[in-house]
């Protein structure tokens, strides 16, 4: 018999292990259609304790860290994350605003542009992107809009920031 199959729904909570004995958790509040109907998950600042069991509601009330795009049942599979619950309050993701840029794909041996004046902008289901060209105001705060692997999602839960290159907008 294979592997069981992980099936994910908005509301789903997840658990990582961020160190020996600290945890904390993530929720699939989205699926986006403007990035490949790609989860999109907010990920929650607290750390909790192993020994802590904090409610579902108490974690999803807590402060966001980050928002993003990932495939959530590959977590499991990986070891990566696990999942603790659901709960239907996933909060107001209508104010969630995503970024990207052309300059961030690169042939082979070419240098890769550190700042980018070329990017653009979505919400979670937009009917299309917006070219915005330089990031100003309020499009600064815009989160990386890419599908990221799993790896990248538990780098940014540990450390509060992605190992890969991409580029910057200043």
């Amino acid at each position: 018999m294979g592997a069981k199959r992980i099936r994910t729904k908005i509301g789903d909570v997840f658990s990582v292990k961020v160190s020996e004995s600290g945890i904390k958790y993530f929720q699939l509040i989205a699926f986006d259609l403007t990035q490949l109907n790609s989860d999109v998950i907010r990920a929650f600042k607290k750390v909790y304790t192993l020994d802590e069991h904090p409610t579902l509601s108490e974690i999803v009330n807590g402060e966001v860290e980050f928002y993003a795009h990932c495939v959530t049942n590959f977590g499991p599979k990986l070891s990566l994350w696990e999942k603790v619950g659901s709960i239907a309050d996933v909060g107001d993701t209508s104010h969630i605003l995503f970024r990207s840029t052309s300059d961030g794909v690169r042939e082979p041996g070419e240098e890769p542009i550190q700042i980018s004046h070329r990017w653009y902008v979505w919400h979670i289901n937009d009917e299309n992107f917006t070219d915005v060209g330089k990031l100003e105001g309020e499009n600064r705060k815009a989160e990386i809009g890419m599908v990221l692997s799993p790896w990248d999602i538990v780098d940014r839960i540990k450390t509060g920031k992605y190992n890969f290159w991409y580029p910057d907008f200043e």
